[in-house]
């Protein structure tokens, strides 16, 4: 127990836990990722990959007769990077934060749909559901950056939004009056 206040007030005082640290890091991991999931997208072997995923996804698949295998590729690569550079430039313009974190939002809703559409994607031999297997696996991250792209989308809205006293609920008033004075 004492060695973990300690480790605490260490955290706490080394300024590595200040200043929206933790935001920065997700912003920057999703720009990273958009960069280098865009930059596969321009090359067949990738577009070749995407196949099984797009063609068993009921929001998308619809690309493949109307874009065909690498037109689908280039336009899911060219997202991509858009979603990326709006998640880049929203360090500066938290507007532009808004529409990469809704982008990027979109993105993972399309993705996440695709899991259980996905052939075989469970394991028979365990039982089925919960048990994972072939593609299911690498799209279950993409449930981890639809919560991260969430995150963002609210933390950007809140800091492009106007600064304005909020109205304090009537129970809080009413446990703390002084919140009554502040509201104003």
């Amino acid at each position: 127990m004492k060695a973990m206040n300690w480790l605490v007030n260490v955290l706490r005082k080394s300024g590595l836990l200040t200043e929206d640290l933790d935001y920065h890091l997700v912003r920057a991991s999703m720009v990273i990722m958009f960069l280098f999931f865009g930059y596969q997208k321009w090359f067949a072997y990738e577009a070749d990959v995407l196949i099984p995923y797009i063609s068993n996804c009921p929001l998308i698949s619809w690309m493949y007769p109307v874009l065909g295998i690498r037109g689908t590729s280039w336009f899911l690569g060219v997202s991509e990077w858009l979603f990326g550079s709006l998640l880049f430039l929203g360090y500066w313009d938290k507007r532009l934060g808004i529409l990469g974190a809704l982008g990027s939002t979109v993105s993972f809703i399309i993705t996440v749909t695709i899991i259980p559409f996905i052939p075989n994607g469970w394991a028979a031999s365990a039982g089925g559901f919960p048990a994972m297997a072939g593609n299911v696996p690498f799209l279950m991250k993409d449930v981890v950056l639809l919560a991260v792209s969430i995150y963002l989308l609210r933390q950007d809205v809140l800091r492009a939004a106007p600064r304005r006293v909020v109205a304090r609920p009537r129970l809080a008033v009413a446990m703390n009056p002084a919140w009554k004075e502040t509201a104003r």
